[in-house]
């Protein structure tokens, strides 16, 4: 799944999985209602930086490209 997803793309999904992480740290969220609220938030923070990334560029991040063509550029 990585391998056809953009830079862009593996950064906010880096960025939300380090969020969720360090709020799991901080938050230490007892079971699984717990560890799903940790995770939307954690999800909504890289969500929101999307957002704001498209509105800046005037550019959706995510791409419907495959690896073979990603990496022709």
């Amino acid at each position: 799944m990585r391998d056809n997803m953009t830079s862009l793309e593996l950064a906010l999904n880096i960025l939300a999985e380090t969020s969720t992480t360090e709020l799991g740290k901080a938050v230490d969220p007892e079971g699984l209602e717990g560890n799903r609220d940790v995770a939307r938030r954690g999800g909504k923070i890289a969500g929101d930086a999307r957002k704001d990334i498209e509105a800046q560029t005037k550019h959706p991040v995510i791409s419907s490209k495959n690896s073979k063509k990603l990496r022709l550029k």
